[in-house]
């Protein structure tokens, strides 16, 4: 069986004590970490593949699916 690549929309999040990472569209916490993006993003990576292998599948919330993500700031 081969193995495809699948692409997730991660939001990266920067924090006075270091980055936290989690994609959109997937059921469940899954949630990476650490000093740097690039440690972060590379975390929560992981935690996504061990999500689907311990989860299967049915993690993925495909109803809609997620074309774009915004991040926008208002007042309110």
């Amino acid at each position: 069986m081969e193995d495809h690549i699948r692409q997730y929309k991660i939001i990266v999040e920067k924090h006075p004590d270091g980055y936290i990472a989690y994609p959109l569209g997937i059921k469940g916490a899954v949630v990476g970490e650490g000093d740097t993006y690039e440690e972060a993003l590379s975390d929560v990576k992981s935690a996504i593949r061990f999500h689907i292998d311990t989860l299967g599948a049915d993690v993925f919330e495909v109803d809609p699916p997620i074309f774009e993500a915004f991040v926008a700031e208002a007042g309110v």
